[in-house]
This record gives C-alpha cells, sequence and structure tokens, in this order.
C-alpha cells in the first residue's frame, strides 16, 4: 500500500501533468492549424468586442433564453462548474501540498464549505445522470462515454469525500482519489472535457460571427 501510494503521489502526478499540458497544447495547435487550412473565415470573423459581449454573457447565470427556460439546469450547471474549478484549488489539504511541495500558499475552504462543494459536484453529477437516462432528446444523443465521462469527474470528488471523513477503506480510497484526479486531468485534452480549453474561442466566434456579420445576439 505504502509502494503504491508513492507511486501515485509522485511519479503519476509529474506524469498526468505533462500529459495535460502537452496534450492541451497539441489540441489547441491541431485547432487553429485546421482553422487556417479549412476555414480562414474564423480568423477573420474575429472581432474582439462581439466576443468579449458574448463571453461575458454566457458566463452570467441565467444570461441566455436557454437558461432561462431550463432554470434548475441553469443552477446546477453552474453550481457543479464552480465547485469543480474552485474546490481542487482551495480546499484545505491540496493548499498545504502546494505549500510543502513549493513553499507557496493562499487562502482555503472551511471544512464544511469544503464537504458541501464536494457534495455539489457528486449531486450534480447524479442529476446529469438522471437526465441522461430518463430526458428522451438527451438519452438519444447519449453514448457510453458520456457515462465515463461523468464517472471519472465524480470518482475524485466521491473518493476524496471517502477517504477525509476517514470512512472504511479510506486509506484505499486516498490511494484512488489521487489516481482518478490524475487520470481526470489526462483525460481533459482528449475527451468532450476539452470544452474547458475550448470555450473562449468557440464562445468568441460565435459571439462574433452573429455580432459582426449578421449583427444579430447570439443568445
Amino acid at each position: 500500500m505504502h509502494t503504491l501510494y508513492n507511486l501515485v503521489s509522485g511519479p503519476l502526478v509529474w506524469l498526468s501533468f505533462l500529459i495535460f499540458i502537452g496534450g492541451s497544447v497539441f489540441r489547441i495547435t491541431t485547432m487553429i492549424r485546421l482553422a487556417k487550412e479549412k476555414d480562414t473565415a474564423v480568423f477573420e470573423y474575429m472581432n474582439f468586442y462581439y466576443a468579449s459581449r458574448s463571453i461575458v454573457h454566457w458566463i452570467v447565470p441565467f444570461g441566455s433564453e436557454n437558461m432561462k427556460k431550463h432554470p434548475a439546469m441553469t443552477v446546477v450547471t453552474f453550481a457543479f462548474h464552480i465547485c469543480l474549478i474552485c474546490l481542487p484549488l482551495f480546499v484545505f489539504a491540496h493548499v498545504i501540498l502546494w505549500k510543502e511541495s513549493w513553499n507557496i500558499s493562499w487562502w482555503y475552504l472551511s471544512d464544511s464549505v469544503a464537504d458541501l462543494m464536494t457534495l455539489t459536484v457528486i449531486g450534480s453529477c447524479i442529476f446529469f445522470l438522471v437526465r441522461r437516462l430518463t430526458v428522451p432528446e438527451v438519452k438519444y444523443l447519449t453514448s457510453n462515454s458520456d457515462f465515463v465521462i461523468l464517472a471519472l469527474v465524480a470518482a475524485p470528488f466521491v473518493t476524496g469525500f471517502w477517504a477525509y471523513h476517514q470512512l472504511p477503506a479510506y486509506r484505499l480510497m486516498g490511494i484512488l482519489h489521487i489516481l482518478s484526479g490524475e487520470i481526470m486531468l489526462a483525460a481533459i485534452p482528449f475527451t468532450r472535457l476539452s470544452h474547458a480549453l475550448f470555450f473562449l474561442f468557440t464562445r468568441g466566434y460565435m459571439g462574433s460571427e452573429f455580432g459582426a456579420v449578421k449583427n444579430a445576439k447570439d443568445w
């Protein structure tokens, strides 16, 4: 168990970061190259004002008409993404690791807030799962990979909560927490999670096309 812990908390951490960074650079540069080769209008239409307007509008809850039509989905989606991004950065245990490894630290969340945010992510994943199984138009578009991605996202939070509260087999869960987090990080550039990399570009392009070319709003 100790050997396995050293493996996942040492070499595999570096490997996952290298895959994430290298994969992200590869995906972004590949996308830019393909756009230049096959659709030069992508760059010709890009307009800073309309791109910024669109990005800001779409990161504001209930900013778009579709968000207003699906309030539950909107609330869950925003809560999910906020917790998914902020919790790994500001949970106390992770801040301590940065302090021990690089001698840098920052403000951290209280245990109760961290627990609430963890349960929010887990609950959101359950919500998305039920939605994919029960909403006809979503179910029709769902593939097995969507379920894998949901499990991939939920795993670090389920195992982290389990290990922190020292439930049965918490040492094993601690190892699985680190490993699942590494797998999710490495998978980002190569799965649908890559929308985290492309959001600003795709949203900016759509805003530019609608605003500068069609003279219309994209929400």
